[in-house]
């Protein structure tokens, strides 16, 4: 008797809630459309209101079904109001603040800003929205947009990557705290995509020689990269996946 295939993995997130912070532009902005595009609701979350609302618009008159909420993560009371009033199946964390400079040029205000955003309030993200999930009975996936930077050391990054490196080490504790509850929790780490955000270092001849000489692919990052790798981490297709890292940095982390 021939044995039965074995069947391939879902990537269809109808019926699915998602939330995802960050929205309004770049790599957020490309997850929210990719988990929308696979059939979840998105709630999209960031602090301008204006961009946030066009990105909105945008994504409701492609199809999807998108909202906007108004939200500055840094705010704890604010976002623990959010993850409370609706009981999310995927959180998607994209928010994030760089300040680089030289270490011994670094201000109390830029390290407190930034680990404030990356680490303090990412934190509180993820025991929120897994405290929800817990609650619901529900399997639940949570993932951060952290850094190939959480992996290695880079020129006049030491803030940023104390972030990182914190974030990745977050992730891994809070994996073995909620495995059992079914809630999965994992970073991505891309290397440097093009982004608003990421406009000064691409517009620095420099910083893209040094750029292009440590990734191995003749390329730069796309916003478009980041996507099928969300959607893989909300989806069942990474059911036994959880406290770890994918890293898409064009083999930067190679050597």
């Amino acid at each position: 008797m021939t044995r039965p295939l074995p069947q391939p993995p879902s990537f269809d997130l109808t019926g699915k809630r998602a939330l995802v912070t960050g929205a309004s532009s770049g790599i957020g902005q490309g997850c929210a459309v990719a988990l929308a595009a696979a059939g979840a609701h998105v709630t999209c979350a960031a602090r301008g209101a204006a961009r946030l609302q066009d990105s909105v618009t945008a994504m409701v008159q492609s199809g999807y079904a998108a909202e906007a909420l108004v939200l500055d993560q840094t705010d704890l009371n604010a976002l623990e109001g959010a993850l409370c009033d609706t009981a999310f199946d995927i959180v998607v964390n994209s928010a994030g603040a760089a300040r680089h400079s030289p270490a011994v040029e670094t201000s109390p205000g830029d390290f407190d800003a930034v680990l404030d955003l990356n680490l303090r309030s990412a934190y509180f993200l993820s025991a929120w929205s897994a405290k929800a999930m817990i609650a619901a009975g529900a399997p639940g996936s949570i993932i951060h947009i952290s850094s190939q930077m959480g992996h290695v050391g880079g020129i006049d990054r030491a803030v940023y990557c104390a972030s990182k490196h914190g974030l990745e080490g977050m992730v891994k504790a809070m994996a073995i705290e909620w495995g059992k509850a079914r809630v999965r929790v994992n970073t991505i780490c891309p290397t440097f995509i093009r982004t608003p955000l990421t406009k000064p270092t691409f517009d620095d001849p420099d910083r893209i020689d040094w750029i292009l000489e440590k990734i191995k692919l003749p390329r730069v990052g796309e916003v478009e990269d980041i996507m099928g790798a969300v959607l893989y981490l909300a989806s069942d297709a990474s059911a036994l996946v959880t406290g770890t890292s994918m890293l898409i940095d064009g083999g930067w982390t190679a050597d």
